[in-house]
């Protein structure tokens, strides 16, 4: 034991060759984080559907001229969207809501770049060792799969119905916030090799109430995008009570039966909250835990940022619904669950067991 100290020590004091690689990692993961505040309210604003092209590259470029403009709007003229809801939309309303999705996209594509040039950057110096090699080409190609996806859910709202499937919606969400959090976890682990609470058996427990508190985030992610997806925010805007009732009667309409946790609006709504509350609990409890335990190193600091940052993720929450999806609140709200996932996971690897 105190010859593992003496080597944390030791390691401590000398140069970190991978902290460039580290601090790079960081840099694409913040830009993810803020790729999922614009893509909210890209949805938030309705603007999502706007762009019926997709261009990787070459699609950087907004229209440049009066005939390109009126080019992309009428091919926005004959989606569901516009004949449903903005038959009355000119061209300069058009631009409005173009410029948001146009963004979305472009942002998506610098994080390739910023992820790319600098990867290669490293490759070609030699910098970059053979294990991680293949995980960083796994995120590459996972970002690239996320482009897709993206893609892949527009096209659900381009066809019969103005409304992006909110199956496609959680999917492209969970991707994102787990490049994320892959994006995260390498980089800590580039910054700081050397676990500090781990070798200690009583953090054994707390890895396995970590993982299944990080579980009921992931999952109450999902149900806050059917929430998103179906708009089912914008219905019982009240708090506890759901129109009066802690279950609304609404929530079992649909047959078969096994659709309405999916499909209805009420149910949807009403797992959600419930999810939120236990998942809150399941994380306050683990910060207790944790603080009860007294772990050497960060370990205390990660679980009481965990729980702080839960309670507040769950009045935004409320804050959302109580203002009928507020976008501002909303988009904080997006972002507060990827600071959830963000302090798991720092929590997680403070807990790392020694190899």
């Amino acid at each position: 034991m105190t010859a593992f100290a003496s080597d944390s020590l030791a390691a401590s004091t000398r140069p970190n060759p991978n902290r460039p690689i580290a601090v790079w990692l960081l840099v694409c993961a913040a830009m993810v984080l803020a790729m999922a505040v614009i893509g909210a309210i890209t949805r938030l604003t309705e603007s999502g559907l706007s762009m019926v092209e997709w261009k990787p590259l070459i699609g950087i470029l907004p229209p440049l001229s009066s005939a390109e403009w009126n080019r992309v709007f009428d091919l926005y003229k004959a989606t569901p969207e516009f004949r449903i809801y903005n038959s009355h939309m000119d061209l300069a309303g058009f631009q409005s809501i173009f410029w948001w999705e146009w963004f979305h996209r472009l942002w998506g594509q610098l994080i390739g770049f910023v992820f790319l040039i600098p990867f290669l950057r490293f490759w070609m110096q030699g910098r970059v060792s053979a294990e991680l090699w293949p995980k960083l080409a796994g995120l590459f190609l996972l970002g690239g799969l996320q482009g897709g996806i993206g893609w892949f859910m527009v096209k659900s709202g381009l066809v019969d119905s103005p409304n992006v499937s909110h199956y496609r919606l959680a999917l492209h969400l969970s991707t994102a916030i787990l490049i994320y959090a892959l994006l995260l976890r390498t980089a800590l682990g580039l910054l700081d090799p050397l676990p500090l609470a781990g070798w200690r058996p009583e953090s054994a427990p707390l890895r396995r109430h970590a993982r299944w508190a990080l579980g009921l985030v992931a999952v109450t992610i999902v149900w806050g995008a059917f929430v998103a997806g179906s708009d089912a925010g914008f219905a019982y805007n009240t708090f506890p009570l759901m129109a009066g009732h802690w279950i609304p009667p609404e929530v079992n309409t649909l047959t078969p039966w096994w659709i309405n946790p999916f499909e209805n609006t009420a149910a949807i709504q009403l797992i959600h909250r419930a999810l939120a509350i236990l998942t809150g609990v399941v994380v306050v409890v683990l910060a207790a835990r944790v603080l009860n335990a007294r772990l050497p190193g960060r370990a205390g600091r990660a679980a009481l940022a965990s729980g702080a940052m839960v309670l507040l993720q769950i009045a935004m929450g409320i804050a959302t619904l109580l203002t009928v999806v507020w976008i501002p609140i909303a988009a904080a709200h997006q972002a507060g669950a990827i600071l959830v996932v963000s302090m798991l996971v720092w929590l997680l690897f403070e807990l790392r067991p020694v190899d």
